[in-house]
């Protein structure tokens, strides 16, 4: 199996496959290339509708000379925790930073809810974020505000009382919870609407199919969050590399 970046020519054929409707196994599979080596290589540049052979080639290549120019803050910045390789750990975040842009969250808030998912504690301080992601105080304080309007982040103050974000076990539950209740409201407004406009009417009758989509569609996300919730809870097994430690430093 072929090793290395992709060329520019793979990146034409992953364009083409995209373009055909193939899924991203078939791709690999053609290219003799892993199926998570395509599928990160859409995510970071454009997702399966925006992606450019060209334009992905050129990023990559940026971004290679830009971390060959960077000259390291810190001898131990590189460093990852349970032996990580470093490189594999940027581009995976920077996939999922992609797709939860693709998913309708700004830049920059993207990259908070990556940053504390990737961590193993599932907490940072606003210290820690500004240290981790570059950035300004007031940029992580736009991007936390965001984050917890939608449910996805909850915020509490450590024993020294620092205010803590954190993404722990329930966040995602009561995030999706707060999905359906909207998509719910949705559905009641909808409804609203076939009164207004006069039942009966080309636009009430849209509107009745609309909120009755929407109700089908929040009920049955509701049921599937209950049902899964336990999942959000369940502990990975301890391996015989454990020797029996809880792994905190």
């Amino acid at each position: 199996m072929p090793g290395g970046r992709l060329t520019q020519q793979e990146r034409q054929q992953i364009a083409l496959g995209l373009a055909d409707g193939l899924a991203y196994a078939e791709i690999a599979r053609r290219l003799d290339r892993p199926t998570s080596t395509i599928t990160r290589e859409v995510m970071r540049n454009g997702g399966p509708v925006g992606y450019r052979a060209d334009l992905a080639h050129r990023a990559t290549e940026h971004r290679a000379h830009r971390r060959r120019q960077a000259a390291p803050r810190d001898p131990n910045a590189s460093a990852q925790p349970h032996g990580r390789d470093a490189e594999a750990v940027r581009e995976y975040e920077e996939m999922l930073t992609t797709v939860c842009m693709q998913s309708g969250l700004p830049k920059m808030t993207a990259r908070v809810l990556t940053c504390l998912y990737t961590t193993d504690a599932g907490s940072l301080t606003a210290a820690g974020l500004v240290q981790r992601l570059q950035v300004s105080p007031a940029t992580v304080s736009k991007a936390i505000a965001f984050l917890e309007s939608q449910g996805l982040v909850r915020r509490e103050r450590d024993e020294r009382r620092r205010e803590r974000y954190i993404v722990d076990d329930d966040v995602m539950y009561q995030s999706t919870m707060a999905s359906a209740r909207a998509t719910a409201h949705l559905g009641e407004t909808a409804r609203q609407g076939v009164g207004v406009l006069g039942p009966g009417t080309p636009a009430a009758a849209r509107l009745e199919n609309i909120a009755r989509f929407v109700d089908f569609i929040s009920e049955s996300i509701v049921r599937a969050a209950e049902q899964a919730r336990e999942i959000l809870h369940t502990k990975p097994e301890t391996t015989h590399d454990d020797h029996g430690t809880d792994g905190r430093r």
